[in-house]
């Protein structure tokens, strides 16, 4: 069953993107099994397109989970499942008459990607890429291909002088991991410049929702409440982030497939900058409503190595170029993601 009712989705998109995502349409998902990538694809196949989705299912986090985020369409018949690492597939025959390919698959998580793990965010964020920006160069590939929408992060920035921040501001990347996104990010605008490969690329500013990760703090805290474990929290707590909820992301992918200009990224913000504390304290009320039960203890720990200490998106330029703004507030979002993982854990216990 989908987390997300996208009936909304069609009716809500311009005739531009219409035009490219038609019933029928073939289009690519890499990281088909992950927390956005899944909702993407489910998106996808609401819209009528026949989707090819790819996924090396990594133990990163726990590839049962990632089967289940594939549970709901993985069966469709214009669902089409590719157990592949994309290091070692054919790019130009994965993406061979694809109108569109949603670049998802990516080594995720800031703390993991220092020391010798790096080694798979090289592989797996900046080598993977190039392999698919260099497949678009090819004959197969270029003629039909409208875009090719990029998965970055807010990561690239690293702590920035004032807020928001706009693109033109300076990436300054304080992980290893915000540096393989920004370093696959210029390889989009350089094949974008130099061989017109249509590319745009999104920098997500902290998604939550149903299906996230459970290595991300939303996810961490209710299942820390519904097991009666300690939540911990990396700093005071005072840490401000800019809130995106999962369909917004979404939706931002898939007016990005029109967007009017060659390799151009874009923030992808969710309008609501709140403190930890303060976004904890919502997720209280939430569980209290849906479960009756308390809230975990918090304990606090240093800041981890590569965190930032706010974030927040100037969304000017995503709103005039492709008409993206966000429609889900904080309140209702958070709801959702209780409902689900609340949901979640009943069916996995019955």
């Amino acid at each position: 069953m989908a987390a997300i009712d996208w009936s909304f989705l069609r009716p809500s998109l311009p005739a531009a993107v219409n035009d490219v995502l038609t019933p029928g349409a073939s289009v690519v998902v890499t990281g088909c099994a992950g927390f956005i990538g899944s909702h993407i694809s489910e998106a996808l196949l609401s819209l009528g397109c026949k989707v090819t989705g790819v996924d090396s299912l990594t133990d990163y986090y726990d590839p049962a989970q990632k089967r289940d985020n594939l549970s709901g369409f993985v069966d469709h018949p214009d669902f089409t499942f590719r157990h592949e690492d994309l290091n070692d597939l054919d790019a130009t025959e994965l993406l061979a008459g694809a109108r569109a390919c949603f670049h998802l698959a990516a080594q995720a998580g800031v703390r993991a990607s220092w020391g010798q793990e790096f080694t798979n965010y090289l592989d797996w964020n900046v080598l993977a890429t190039q392999r698919l920006l260099e497949a678009c160069r090819t004959d197969a590939v270029r003629g039909g291909l409208h875009r090719l929408v990029y998965s970055s992060s807010s990561s690239v920035y690293g702590d920035q002088p004032r807020y928001p921040v706009t693109e033109d501001d300076l990436p300054m990347p304080r992980s290893p991991y915000g540096v393989s996104k920004l370093a696959a990010e210029h390889l989009c605008v350089l094949y974008g410049a130099n061989y017109e490969v249509p590319t745009t690329s999104l920098r997500y500013f902290t998604v939550y929702g149903p299906r996230q990760r459970p290595d991300m703090a939303f996810r961490i805290y209710l299942e820390d409440a519904l097991d009666g474990r300690q939540f911990t929290v990396y700093g005071d707590g005072q840490q401000t982030r800019d809130f995106t909820f999962v369909s917004d992301a979404v939706r931002a992918n898939l007016l990005a497939v029109a967007a009017p200009n060659m390799a151009e990224v874009f923030n992808v913000g969710g309008g609501a900058r709140i403190s930890l504390r303060d976004s904890l304290a919502m997720l209280d009320g939430h569980l209290a409503d849906v479960t009756g039960g308390a809230a975990p203890a918090v304990v606090f720990e240093d800041t981890a190595k590569g965190d930032v200490r706010h974030t927040y998106a100037d969304r000017s330029r995503v709103e005039e170029r492709i008409g993206y703004a966000p429609m889900v507030p904080l309140e209702d979002g958070l709801l959702r993601e209780v409902q689900w993982t609340v949901d979640r854990r009943r069916r996995l216990d019955a």
